[in-house]
């Protein structure tokens, strides 16, 4: 009897020793089988914040604003020394160019929501206030082109330096998102002007209309194999590759805007493609190639690489 009895009692001091056990081991690892959610675990436990989901790029804008300089104008697009603006690849409604508006909204509904705040020799300097009268529109999309003219200088020292034009377009992109945070942007590269110098410097016409002062810091004395005027031109092409690397460093900050990769900055404009009043701005040909790159950057699912 007394041995049944302690095997009993060993028996049932080892299933309380187990009990024990048990309950310790839950209450250290503060945790139950079902553990899935803050109810489960207790008023001190949160759930992690999910993270913030990155916008996505809208490929059907319905309104759109331009800024820029001459190009956007259509510049001796139309006519002599003269802007152009319904032959603009940003916003015009000529035929001939299919503008990215008319491409994107339709010729009947673009003269209702496109807006051309672009001017002829503008600089960055003046994209702040250009992007301000843009952003009061609230449009769906932003186009920017500028910076030919912050490199067509009466002298190569005299060309916008590459710190104060980046501090300028920083400034401009901090003016949109104060007033249309959700516009999306399209950043067009600055065109390649030597290639512009080698397209057109063996136009005698030509020649000489750039002897007026068109882009004097690349197109002066044209005809030149000096070595101070090759020289100069490689010093103002390398100005215009600095610009687009700074292009395209203060766009991929914001989540919204999209650079173009430098598709205008490569593109092989031939002498048809250039206004024949100047040799130098692109004519209706070349506004409409313009206005198709721009189309096929803005509708692309992901940006150019």
């Amino acid at each position: 009897m007394r041995t049944t009895h302690g095997r009993r009692r060993t028996r049932s001091a080892l299933a309380a020793a187990s009990a024990a056990a048990v309950v310790l081991v839950g209450t250290l690892s503060g945790c139950t089988a079902g553990d899935g959610g803050p109810e489960e675990r207790g008023a001190g436990h949160s759930a992690r914040p999910s993270p913030k989901p990155t916008p996505r790029w809208n490929t059907s804008p319905a309104s759109i604003a331009a800024v820029g300089d001459s190009i956007t104008r259509g510049f001796d697009a139309c006519s002599v020394l003269a802007d152009c603006p319904e032959a603009s690849w940003a916003t015009g409604n000529d035929p001939e160019v299919q503008s990215l508006a008319s491409r994107l909204l339709g010729t009947a509904e673009a003269p209702a929501r496109s807006w051309n705040y672009a001017a002829t020799g503008s600089r960055m300097a003046d994209l702040p206030a250009q992007l301000t009268e843009a952003a009061a529109h609230r449009p769906d999309l932003v186009t920017v082109m500028v910076g030919s003219n912050d490199a067509c200088r009466p002298t190569a020292s005299a060309m916008t330096p590459v710190a104060e034009f980046r501090a300028g377009f920083e400034k401009g992109m901090a003016e949109l998102r104060r007033t249309s945070p959700k516009s999306q942007v399209y950043v067009s590269s600055v065109p390649d002007l030597l290639r512009l110098w080698e397209t057109g410097k063996d136009s005698p016409m030509g020649r000489q209309i750039w002897k007026l002062g068109i882009c004097p810091s690349m197109l002066a004395k044209a005809e030149s194999t000096a070595p101070a005027a090759v020289a100069r031109r490689e010093q103002v092409r390398a100005r215009v590759v600095a610009y687009n690397q700074a292009l395209r460093e203060v766009c991929a900050k914001d989540e919204l805007c999209r650079y173009d990769g430098g598709a205008v900055f490569q593109y092989p404009f031939s002498v048809a493609q250039l206004s024949r009043w100047d040799w130098f701005h692109p004519g209706k040909n070349g506004q409409a190639r313009l206005a198709e790159l721009a189309h096929r950057q803005v509708t692309a699912p992901e940006p150019p690489i």
